[in-house]
């Protein structure tokens, strides 16, 4: 016999939670979409899944494997003609789950189940596309890192010719400051008019008295 599987059923007993799928099943498929509680919903998801990769094959034995899960011809034919030509690209992941508020009244978690129907990008042509657009931009994006690396240095070396222009210019500025001062204290000094040289009476009172006293002793 199977082990039982753990966990909450839904209905109670095993034969009820096989109706409740069957009857959720049929209406996925025929509606696309369904709300109903997240375990109802994380339940039907493998149930469902498995029933659509059989009606990929598209073989009487599966069509009848199916129907002894979804006792309902009009929708197993549906699901055959219509459905499954729309998975063929799409290896899994049929279905999607997004969860909505939860239930008035009873406050039960509700979830919405819907068939994935978008077209996947799969193919070998996209996926080519896909990376040479990558490749493209990883090259554009160096080109621009590889310019703004390089700028920085321009504008280094820009400020480092401008930074000794201006010292260059400022050592002028000084140098021709300091000739205009000297030659301006060339110009006070022969503009100072010249002493004129004053004798001292008293030297030369004391000469002629010597040469008296001189005089006198002879």
């Amino acid at each position: 016999m199977p082990t039982p599987k753990k966990g909450a059923r839904l209905g109670g007993s095993a034969s009820h939670q096989k109706k409740i799928l069957s009857n959720l099943a049929a209406q996925l498929i025929e509606h696309g979409a369904i709300k109903t509680t997240d375990a109802k919903a994380k339940l039907l998801r493998p149930y469902v899944e498995k029933i659509i990769t059989k009606a990929k094959s598209g073989t009487v034995a599966d069509r009848r494997n199916v129907l002894k899960l979804i006792p309902n011809k009009a929708v197993v034919g549906y699901l055959f003609e219509e459905v499954a030509p729309k998975f063929e690209g799409r290896d899994g992941g049929y279905t999607r789950i997004v969860k909505l508020e939860n239930r008035k009244g009873d406050n039960a978690p509700i979830s919405r189940i819907s068939l994935v129907t978008e077209p996947t990008a799969s193919t070998e042509a996209e996926r080519a596309n896909r990376v040479a657009a990558s490749k493209r931009s990883q090259g554009t994006a160096s080109a621009e890192t590889q310019a703004e690396t390089d700028a920085p240095e321009v504008e280094a070396e820009t400020a480092t010719d401008s930074a000794a222009e201006a010292e260059a210019a400022e050592v002028q500025a000084e140098a021709g400051t300091e000739k205009a001062e000297s030659v301006d204290a060339d110009a006070d000094a022969s503009a100072i008019p010249a002493s004129p040289v004053v004798e001292d009476p008293t030297t030369a009172d004391t000469v002629e008295t010597v040469k008296t006293e001189a005089t006198e002793n002879r």
